[in-house]
């Protein structure tokens, strides 16, 4: 059902420094024991603890597939702070047949590079229209930040493309989580795949998609209930006053 993906599986070549601090992250381990994590439903969701290899694995994910290491389409070249990892180089990434028309890396911690960019490339002289019309015709700059980032989304993903993000609900209210989960519906609908790594239980409680839960112990698809995040939430809204008590004594 699920063929035409733009990536079908992820592995880890031969050649990764047995003394890398790459080769020490939990992913990392994971990946090579597995051999090949299978890619199978339009929308994945890579979900863990802090320090598991999140963002590395999905910073590798993108820069292998040609978007800048910091944000943005393949056409974005620019870079503030070279600090990416070198795990893109070791990456196998088995790809479906059909090519794409789309594509942009969204990741939260360097969006204001992005926007900064844009608004760099569109003060020098040009033929066309400006960059910014793509994306909603007002400078990111010039709205907040989830305001920015639903604009990038509502404006610029335009369908039959591989979106890749990491944590975009960092900036957005949980309507606004929600809203995405609308936007990422109607592009589901128009043949795109999204890679996302998040700590939201809103938005990995996205219908139909695959929850990779990324820990110590390896890389294993589970319910969004039985996520930790889930898990702790629930219990937190279900008792605040309990946790927060438990949470703040002395002992």
């Amino acid at each position: 059902m699920f063929s035409d993906l733009f990536i079908t599986s992820i592995g880890i070549e031969e050649g990764l420094p047995a003394d890398s601090w790459l080769s020490q992250l939990p992913v990392v381990q994971s990946l090579k024991k597995m051999g090949r994590l299978p890619i199978t439903r339009p929308v994945t969701f890579l979900v863990g603890e802090n320090g598991i290899g999140k963002s590395t694995l999905i910073e590798a994910i993108a820069v292998h597939q040609g978007f800048n290491p910091e944000g943005g389409t393949v056409n974005f070249q620019f870079s503030t702070n070279d600090s990416h990892s070198d795990l893109h180089k070791y990456l196998r990434i088995s790809k479906g047949m059909r090519p794409r028309r789309d594509g942009f890396f969204l990741r939260a911690e360097s969006f204001y590079n992005v926007a900064s960019n844009i608004d760099e490339m569109d003060a020098l002289p040009a033929p066309g229209p400006r960059i910014i019309e793509s994306y909603g015709g007002v400078s990111l700059h010039k709205q907040s930040h989830g305001e920015s980032f639903m604009a990038l989304v509502e404006n610029r993903f335009r369908g039959n493309g591989l979106y890749i993000l990491d944590e975009p609900e960092a900036a957005l209210s949980p309507m606004r989580i929600m809203e995405l989960m609308c936007f990422i519906h109607g592009l589901e609908k128009q043949s795109s795949q999204f890679i996302i790594s998040t700590h939201s239980p809103i938005l990995m409680a996205y219908p139909g998609a695959e929850v990779l839960n990324l820990t110590e112990d390896g890389i294993h698809s589970v319910s969004y209930k039985e996520t930790e995040h889930y898990q702790i939430t629930k219990q937190f809204l279900n008792a605040p006053e309990q946790m927060c008590k438990y949470l703040f004594s002395d002992d």
